[in-house]
């Protein structure tokens, strides 16, 4: 199926987007985290929320939620390994593929720290995603860097399809297939020529030819290389607007004042960009 408007992030962001595209019967997907898992619902006290006053982030973003799937949202829990901008947006989850015809990034502040060689080598060797990038190194020996709960999984479905895996984390996690070697590190830098060669980890180089840096979340500035950031949040227009056509962002990935209230505006401000987006003439695909 492909949605009028996908949504990447389940934040009062993301959930007010939702909500407002299906005020004006528009077909909405969201992906993102649990709402247990949200920083909101760990809130003790929530005061500042218009309206709904001395309320824990518990009972707002079951709240939010349930708001959403009500007004008919599609709702999906996992986490976008993949995206591409062409003829509308391809996303995977998973091992699901979903499409769109416009975006709104609403993940919240990803903040996950950069290893030495990883940006220059992205696409050359180093990948996000074992689904789709494993079959290009059938026989060929991979690191899988293990950030992320279900990087055990991957690192298994890497194996089955040839490949020889190592698998690097602080701590071994449990779930690892025992046939798969395990190095015990922390520091670690990506290296290459034209292309990755090896990965040193804590001093010690571990050749291969790909490496699957697994973290539980992907940064939008990762999945739309061409994404134009200022000073580490998304740069955006009063219409919430990125410089990608048919890309909207909303919430604390456009910077701060990191409030709630802030996050559900600015989400309902990006849906109706995006419908006067859909609204006009697309140029047919040549």
């Amino acid at each position: 199926m492909r949605y009028d408007i996908v949504v990447l992030g389940s934040g009062p962001a993301g959930l007010s987007a939702a909500v407002a595209a299906r005020g004006r019967n528009k077909s909405v997907l969201v992906v993102g985290n649990r709402w247990q898992d949200s920083p909101l619902a760990r809130a003790e006290c929530v005061d500042n929320y218009l309206g709904l006053p001395s309320m824990t982030g518990a009972e707002l973003m079951d709240r939010f939620t349930r708001h959403a799937e009500e007004s008919g949202a599609s709702l999906v829990t996992g986490k976008v390994i993949s995206l591409m901008a062409w003829e509308g947006f391809h996303l995977t989850v998973g091992n699901e593929l979903y499409e769109g015809s416009s975006l709104i990034l609403a993940p919240g502040v990803v903040r996950q720290a950069k290893y030495p060689g990883e940006m220059e080598y992205l696409g050359r060797g180093v990948s996000y995603c074992a689904t789709c990038d494993g079959m290009l190194y059938r026989g060929k020996p991979v690191v899988v860097v293990g950030r992320s709960k279900d990087a055990p999984r991957e690192a298994a479905y890497l194996k089955e399809l040839g490949c020889q895996v190592v698998y690097v984390a602080a701590q071994r996690p449990e779930g690892l297939d025992p046939a798969i070697p395990f190095v015990q590190a922390n520091r670690l830098e990506v290296e290459g020529e034209q292309t990755v060669t090896g990965l040193r980890a804590d001093g010690s180089l571990l050749p291969c030819s790909g490496i699957f840096i697994l973290r539980e979340a992907v940064a939008p500035t990762d999945l739309l290389p061409g994404l134009e950031t200022e000073k580490g949040t998304i740069r955006v227009d009063r219409r919430m607007a990125t410089n990608i056509p048919g890309v909207f962002a909303a919430g604390d990935c456009t910077g701060r004042p990191y409030q709630y209230a802030k996050a559900a505006g600015e989400g309902n401000v990006a849906v109706h960009s995006a419908l006067a987006f859909l609204a006009q003439p697309q140029e047919e695909p040549r």
